[in-house]
C-alpha cells in the first residue's frame, strides 16, 4: 500500500519493488517541449544497434537534455535514455573523429580545450585524449579511456549525466499526450543508478545503469569521476546501461570484450553464409559491403520472430511493405531472412474486421508498435493494417522464396495464408467491384494515404487539389497483377492447374483494364491513381514506373513512358524524383513530392532492365551509386532531396531520413541484380541470365556461392566495350544457366 514519507514524497509498491513518487504524480518525466523539431540538420548523428536496442546520439556520442530531434536510447518503442552526456572539467570536450561504421559499435575521439586547474596550472588544448568506445548487445556497453599527454600530472574531472523520460516513440515524433503514468524517483547506490516509470499500461519500465568503475560520487543522476593522471598515464571508465521490462530476458553476464566478440562473430557468420560479391570497382564494392552490414544491423529478433526492421531511428519494428521489399531486393544475397519474415507476417495476418486498426481478414499489416501508447490503444498499431500494397507484395515475396529455394513444402505450408490474401484482394481490396484495389481509412488515427507514399499530401491532382479516397494507386494495381501471375505459377507447381489458369486469367484482365483506364495518351504516361470519382490523377510521379518491374505495362506504351521518365523534370541526375519538377506541388525538400528514394529507383531500374532499356537503367544506377559515395559509410539513406545534379556537387540530405534504412540498403543489391540480369528458378535447378549490361564504371563482377535451391553457383561477369558476358566459374549439383534475350 502507498505510504507517506517524511519529505512529502509518496512511496508505492510496484511488482514487489518500492519506489518514491516524484512531484505531483502527474507522470510527466521531463519537460519535453515541442517534440521532433528539425534542428542542426547539418549535424551528423551516430547510430548503433543490435536486436531491438539502439542508441541514436549526436556525433560526439551525447544525447543533450534539451534535444528535440529524437536522440536517445530506445527499446521496444520506448526511450530509456533521454539525457546521456559526457563532460570534461565541466565542459564538453572537442570532437576529433567519430564513426559507427560497424553498426553495432562506435568509436569517438575527443580532446580538451585550454583550461586552468584549481591550483592555477594551465593545461593546453589537445593534450588530454578521451576515447569513447561503445557496443550494443543486450545492453549498451561503454568504455571511456582518458589519457594524459602532458609531461606533468593533471587532476581530471569527468562527469557522465544520465536521465530518462521513457517517452513513447510516437510521442517523440510528435503525438500529443494529456495523460501520463507515474513518475518515479531514481534509486542511487555507490555504483548504480536506476531510473523508472510506471506507465498507463501498468508496465514498469526501468533503465538500469551499472557503473563497473565506481565513481567518486553521484550527484542526482550524474556520475562524477575525479582522479589524477600522471604524464602519459591513462585511466579507463566502464559502465553498462540496460533497459528493463517485465519480459526482458535475464542478463547474459557478458562484459564489454565478450559483448563485442559475440556480435562481431554473428556478423562474420552471416556474411559467410550469404552470396559473396566482388567487383573491380573498389568504391562500388564498398557500397555493397556497407549495405550488407546495414541489412545485418537491421536484423531483429522479437517475440514475433525474426524480421528486418524498416530503419533507424523511427522504424525499428515489423513494417509490412518496407520489410517485404527489402526481402525482395536481397533474395539473391540470402533468402533466409525472407523465409523468416514470411512466417512472422503470416502470424500477424488480418483475422477480422476492425475499423480502428483498418484490419480485414487476409490483409497484411502495415506496422506494429509495442510502446505505452499502443498498449493503451491510443494508437491502432497493434498491428495497424493501413497498407493497400503489403498484401500483394507478401504474395510476390512467397513466390520469390520458392524461386530461390525450390522449397515446395514451405509453399504448401503457406497455402492457407495465400488463399486468405487473395480473398482479401478480391473482396475487401476491391470493395466497389471495378477490378481495381482502392483504399480508404476507417480509423480516426489511420493513414489517409496507404501506398508507399503515405504522406497526407502525396496524391494530388495537377491543379494541386488533394485526391479524395477511395483511391486506386497505379503501383498497387501493378503489384496485384504481378502477385496473381506469380501465384498462378506457384499453384501450377503445387499441382493445381485450374487455380493457376484462373489466376492467370484474372491477371491478364487486370492488365488490359489497367492499360486502358490508367493510360494518359496526351502525357504519354500513366496516371498516378484514380480518385473516388474514378478521375485520373494525371500528376507525373514515379509510382506508375513500378509497373515496369511488375510487367503490367503494354510494350507499345513502355517506350513513351520511359522517355517521359528520363526527362530532366523527373530524372535529377542523382535519381528519379517522386514527383515531376514541373508539378505545382513540387518541393525537392519534401518527403514524397520531389525527393529521391533509392528503393523507388531500384524498383524502376529493375523494370527498365526487364523491358530492355539497359542504357536508361545504367544511367539511373550511376546516379544512385555516385550519391552513395557522398554519404557517410557509403550508405544510401532512406531518401535525399530532389535538387538537380548539375546545380549542386553532392546530393542534399533530407533532415530526418532514416539511416540506415532497410529498403535503401537493399536497393544496391536489386540494382546489381538488374545489371546482371539474374533470375532464379530453383524448382527446375535453373538460373536465367537476361542480357547482362555493366555500366561504364564497372568492368567485372564476381558472384560466388549463389544459392539456388540446395545448389551453389558462381558466375563471373566482364564488360568488354559495350558487351557484357559471363562464365560459370563453379557449380554444385545439376544447377544450370540459361541465357535469355
Amino acid at each position: 500500500m502507498p505510504g507517506s514519507k517524511n519529505n512529502g514524497e509518496r512511496e508505492i509498491r510496484i511488482g514487489g519493488e518500492y519506489f518514491q513518487v516524484l512531484g505531483d504524480d502527474s507522470g510527466r518525466v521531463l519537460e519535453r517541449g515541442e517534440p521532433f523539431v528539425i534542428i542542426d540538420v547539418k549535424k551528423e548523428k551516430l547510430v548503433v544497434k543490435e536486436g531491438e536496442l539502439f542508441l541514436y546520439s549526436d556525433i560526439e556520442g551525447n544525447v543533450a537534455r534539451e534535444d528535440t530531434s529524437g536522440l536517445g536510447l530506445y527499446y521496444q518503442d520506448t526511450r530509456f535514455l533521454s539525457a546521456f552526456n559526457l563532460s570534461l572539467f565541466g565542459s564538453r570536450p572537442v570532437l576529433l573523429s567519430s564513426t559507427a561504421d560497424r553498426g553495432f559499435m562506435s568509436q569517438i575521439e575527443l580532446t580538451n580545450t585550454d583550461f586552468m586547474t584549481p591550483e592555477g596550472m594551465v593545461v593546453p588544448q589537445e593534450t588530454i585524449n578521451i576515447r569513447r568506445i561503445r557496443v550494443i548487445n543486450s545492453k549498451l556497453y561503454e568504455l571511456i579511456r582518458i589519457k594524459n599527454y602532458n609531461l606533468f600530472p593533471v587532476d581530471v574531472s569527468v562527469e557522465i549525466e544520465f536521465d530518462a523520460d521513457f517517452a513513447d516513440m510516437f510521442e517523440v515524433r510528435g503525438t500529443k499526450r494529456t495523460k501520463y503514468g507515474t513518475r518515479l524517483a531514481a534509486k542511487v547506490t555507490g555504483d548504480s543508478i536506476l531510473l523508472a516509470y510506471h506507465g498507463l499500461d501498468a508496465i514498469l519500465r526501468k533503465t538500469d545503469i551499472r557503473l563497473e568503475t565506481p565513481p567518486t560520487k553521484i550527484e542526482g543522476t550524474t556520475a562524477i569521476y575525479r582522479f589524477q593522471l600522471k604524464p602519459l598515464e591513462r585511466r579507463v571508465i566502464r559502465f553498462e546501461v540496460q533497459p528493463l521490462l517485465p519480459t526482458t530476458p535475464a542478463s547474459n553476464g557478458e562484459d564489454f570484450s565478450k559483448a563485442i566478440g559475440t556480435v562481431r562473430k554473428s556478423y562474420e557468420q552471416w556474411f559467410a553464409s550469404t552470396a559473396q560479391i566482388d567487383t573491380d570497382n573498389e568504391l562500388f564494392t564498398a557500397v555493397l559491403r556497407s549495405s550488407q552490414r546495414d541489412i545485418r544491423m537491421l536484423a531483429t529478433q522479437t517475440e514475433f520472430g525474426f524480421f528486418l526492421s524498416a530503419g533507424v531511428p523511427w522504424f525499428v519494428t515489423p513494417f509490412g511493405r518496407d520489410t517485404i521489399i527489402t526481402c525482395l531486393q536481397t533474395m539473391m544475397l540470402d533468402a533466409q531472412p525472407a523465409m523468416e519474415t514470411a512466417k512472422v507476417f503470416t502470424q500477424l495476418q488480418g483475422k477480422s474486421v476492425d475499423p480502428w486498426r483498418d484490419e480485414e481478414p487476409g490483409k497484411i499489416f502495415h506496422e506494429v508498435r509495442r510502446g505505452e501508447l499502443a498498449n493503451i490503444r491510443a494508437i491502432p498499431h497493434t498491428p495497424y493494417f493501413g497498407s493497400a500494397d503489403s498484401t500483394a507484395l507478401y504474395l510476390i515475396m512467397i513466390s520469390d522464396i520458392v524461386k530461390w529455394t525450390g522449397d515446395l513444402e514451405f509453399a504448401r505450408s503457406m497455402t492457407g495464408a495465400i488463399d486468405q490474401a487473395l480473398e482479401w484482394i478480391d473482396e475487401y481490396g476491391d470493395a466497389d467491384g471495378d477490378g481495381f484495389i482502392e483504399y480508404e481509412t476507417r480509423s480516426r488515427r489511420g493513414l489517409v494515404n496507404q501506398g508507399w507514399k503515405d504522406s497526407g499530401n502525396s496524391v494530388v491532382h495537377t491543379d494541386g487539389a488533394l485526391a479524395q479516397p477511395p483511391i486506386a494507386l497505379s503501383e498497387v494495381q501493378a503489384y496485384v497483377y504481378y502477385a496473381k501471375r506469380r501465384m498462378a505459377q506457384l499453384f501450377g507447381l503445387l499441382g493445381d492447374p485450374e487455380r493457376a489458369a484462373a489466376l492467370d486469367k484474372q491477371a491478364l484482365a487486370l492488365k488490359a483494364r489497367f492499360n486502358e483506364v490508367f493510360w494518359l495518351p496526351r502525357e504519354g504516361y500513366f496516371a498516378m491513381a484514380l480518385d473516388r470519382d474514378k478521375k485520373p490523377v494525371k500528376t507525373v510521379t514515379s509510382n506508375p514506373a513500378h509497373g515496369l518491374w511488375a510487367r503490367i505495362i503494354d510494350e507499345d506504351k513502355a517506350a513513351q513512358m520511359v522517355e517521359r521518365l528520363m526527362l530532366p523534370d523527373m530524372f535529377s541526375g542523382w535519381g528519379i524524383r517522386t514527383l515531376s519538377k514541373s508539378s505545382i506541388n513540387y518541393n525537392p525538400m519534401s518527403y514524397h513530392n520531389g525527393s529521391v528514394w533509392p528503393h523507388d529507383n531500384a524498383i524502376i531500374i529493375r523494370g527498365l532492365k526487364k523491358y530492355g532499356y539497359d542504357r536508361e537503367a545504367n544511367a539511373v544506377s550511376s546516379g544512385l551509386f555516385e550519391a552513395a559515395l557522398h554519404h557517410d559509410y557509403y550508405r544510401l539513406p532512406e531518401l535525399f532531396c530532389g535538387f538537380t545534379k548539375r546545380s549542386i556537387s553532392r546530393p542534399v540530405n533530407y533532415p530526418v531520413a532514416c539511416s540506415p534504412q532497410a529498403w535503401a540498403a537493399g536497393s544496391i543489391f536489386m540494382i546489381l541484380q538488374a545489371m546482371l540480369g539474374i533470375e532464379a528458378d530453383a524448382p527446375t535447378n535453373t538460373v536465367y541470365v537476361n542480357s547482362p549490361s555493366l555500366p561504364s564504371w564497372l568492368k567485372e563482377a564476381d558472384i560466388r556461392d549463389l544459392r539456388v535451391g540446395k545448389e551453389k553457383l558462381s558466375l563471373k561477369f566482364r564488360r568488354d566495350g559495350g558487351v557484357t558476358s559471363f562464365v560459370v566459374t563453379q557449380k554444385t549439383g545439376r544447377v544450370r544457366t540459361i541465357v535469355t534475350a
